[in-house]
């Protein structure tokens, strides 16, 4: 109690966070973040996702191991402190990170009610990462390669991103991978010196490779027609 009679400081705003594994109650929630991903990056032309294909692709029945297969990290956002429930405290190897993050100063989330989470408690769903196993033969050693990472813009600049990423490198040295790899448009210079900022190495000198579409399925058809004359 203040003696001085004076009135006690407003309390720092705040907000706790948690990375936990995905499974296939967050499939909706994960659709609509690569739907505002692709509108962010000017691709929606190249977005054709549909939950139906997510929930069959990304969580298969028995699960697969995470980091050996195709692995999703949920971010979670809420207002009080977060408890990992018994089912979060993870039979497959991954314990979920929490963490406080101190504001500057409050602020309102207007998509909060689109992307409540299916855990219930006030959880919101704030961003999400992709990643999965690939292999360096330089280096005789595999890897892990992060497909996608995105946090929605209510709460970007908040050091989101570096953490779920740092939950991928720090399992990646874990199991010995020799490194962890993504990719980053060009244009988006942000993001380049964030990843920068990490300690991660930007390669110019690569190119990305694309077979997909008609140009993809051409060669199924070749095949088939190749059986077909023998």
């Amino acid at each position: 109690m203040s003696t001085s009679g004076g009135a006690s400081p407003p309390e720092q705003p705040e907000v706790f966070t948690r990375i936990r594994l995905a499974d296939r109650r967050d499939v909706p929630n994960i659709h609509r973040l690569i739907h505002q991903m692709a509108e962010f990056e000017l691709l929606t032309d190249l977005f054709s996702a549909t939950e139906s294909s997510l929930s069959s692709t990304l969580f298969p029945s028995p699960p697969l191991l995470p980091f050996h297969s195709f692995t999703v990290l949920i971010l979670e956002i809420s207002q009080s402190p977060i408890h990992n429930a018994a089912e979060d405290d993870s039979d497959q190897g991954f314990r979920p990170i929490t963490c406080r993050i101190a504001l500057k100063s409050t602020f309102a989330d207007p998509e909060e009610s689109i992307f409540a989470s299916p855990r219930g408690d006030g959880l919101v769903v704030a961003g999400f990462l992709l990643c999965f196993p690939n292999y360096s033969t330089f280096m005789g050693r595999p890897g892990i390669y992060v497909e996608d990472i995105f946090v929605r813009e209510s709460w970007r600049r908040l050091g989101m991103g570096k953490m779920m990423l740092a939950a991928v490198a720090r399992e990646a040295a874990r199991m010995g991978c020799g490194r962890v790899e993504w990719c980053v448009l060009d244009w988006n210079k942000n993001a380049i010196a964030f990843y920068e900022g990490m300690g991660a190495e930007v390669l110019p000198q690569w190119r990305i490779c694309r077979l997909t579409g008609e140009e993809l399925s051409k060669y199924a058809v070749d095949e088939e027609d190749s059986a077909g004359r023998r």
